[in-house]
């Protein structure tokens, strides 16, 4: 028992960026983000019983995770305002014309994707970021996985737009050889 306790913890530490990173997507602010991390881990380790091997930590943590989000938005509806992630103190980058570009690129991404409706955020950050597959995602959200699909493709195409990239059918010739 005590093995699989400390094998449970070590795999709890190794993903704990993964958490973070998702978390801080959801909350927009990493002292928050923090907080949901080391709840999140709480309630799995006090449930680690309930988790099956064979299945997948990762899409079991980051519902966890998520379940315990919506859960203090709830609870946020009554609360007052919360700190914003622009507060948070800016990251270090290259100096240089290659840095400048670097964190333009980055902030016009990342406002992009701070655009999307939470639910098209959702699974653009499980799917493309944390790897899981459309099922594992719908999984982590409780949904069909048509829906995950469908809120991708709104997602995919919503980012193009803000980010001013074309679709794919005006830039590649049509599949009979000549271009449309």
């Amino acid at each position: 028992m005590i093995d699989q306790e400390i094998a449970f913890g070590e795999r709890l530490v190794a993903f704990l960026p993964n958490l973070r990173r998702f978390a801080i997507s959801l909350c927009r602010s990493r002292d928050i983000a923090d907080d949901l991390v080391q709840a999140a881990c709480e309630k799995a380790l006090v449930g680690s019983e309930r988790f099956e091997e064979g299945t997948r930590f990762d899409a079991w943590m980051f519902r966890i995770l998520r379940n315990l989000w919506i859960d203090q938005l709830r609870r946020q509806k009554t609360a007052g305002p919360t700190e914003e992630i622009e507060a948070q103190p800016e990251l270090a980058v290259p100096s240089g014309q290659a840095g400048s570009e670097a964190r333009i690129t980055l902030e016009s991404v990342a406002v992009a994707i701070d655009d999307l409706v939470l639910e098209q955020r959702e699974v653009l950050l499980l799917t493309c970021v944390e790897d899981l597959s459309y099922k594992e995602a719908a999984e982590v959200l409780g949904i069909p996985i048509g829906t995950v699909m469908s809120r991708l493709a709104r997602a995919r195409k919503n980012l193009a737009e803000a980010a001013g990239i074309e679709p794919a059918a005006a830039r590649s010739p049509d599949m009979r050889g000549g271009a449309r």
